[in-house]
């Protein structure tokens, strides 16, 4: 009988963020079924461990907390991250604020401690509104955006425009609930419109 010995990985990828990274990571191998799945099965990321640590709810301030233990203990070669939206949500479902100076000195001082050798990839926060209601986020998740624009070039880091890539599609013809059947979660289509603007970002970008 031939025995396959385990694969030896030469570097990590950890994937940090919230709900939209998770997609049930603790449920299953760890990959969950989003669009972490879909960019560890892909040929960029073949040679690659490929870690997810998002968590369901988080926020900037959340992802803090459990930086070092969930992602720099890791010693990734590459970090991506997705966060920002649940600081919009919370503040419209529960008037927990996140100010757009807070978020960006918090995402910053994440930032500030990955060691220099490592690619940083960050993602837009993204939304598309299903409800009136979510049309007023807008003027909360804009300037968040705006901060990971300004993080991504300070630091280096690849940029995924998410948000413009999903609303792109929208506004070609796309239903917002075929992306995102909340306006937030997304769909099988929107994690792999998710997966291919990584892709497609990184690739050029690096």
């Amino acid at each position: 009988m031939h025995i396959t010995e385990p694969r030896a990985f030469q570097t990590r990828t950890v994937f940090a963020g919230d709900s939209v990274t998770d997609c049930g990571r603790r449920d299953d191998d760890g990959l969950g079924d989003g669009y972490v799945r879909l960019l560890a099965a892909s040929a960029y990321l073949a040679d690659t461990a490929v870690v997810n640590r998002g968590t369901g709810g988080d926020r900037i301030e959340d992802l803090a907390r459990r930086w070092d233990a969930d992602v720099l203990a890791e010693q990734p070669q590459l970090i991506s991250v997705l966060i920002g939206i649940n600081d919009t949500w919370r503040r419209y479902d529960a008037g927990q604020e996140t100010d757009q100076h807070t978020f960006l000195a918090r995402y910053r001082a994440l930032l500030e401690r990955v060691a220099p050798e490592s690619t940083l990839v960050l993602m837009e926060p993204f939304l598309l509104p299903v409800t009136a209601e979510q049309e007023q986020w807008r003027k909360d998740l804009d300037p968040k955006i705006a901060a990971v624009h300004r993080l991504a070039k300070e630091f280096g880091a690849v940029l995924v425009r998410t948000d413009e890539v999903l609303t792109s599609l929208v506004a070609a013809g796309a239903a917002p609930q075929s992306l995102a059947l909340d306006g937030v979660h997304p769909t099988p289509l929107g994690h792999a419109a998710i997966a291919d603007a990584w892709l497609e970002s990184v690739q050029f970008q690096l």
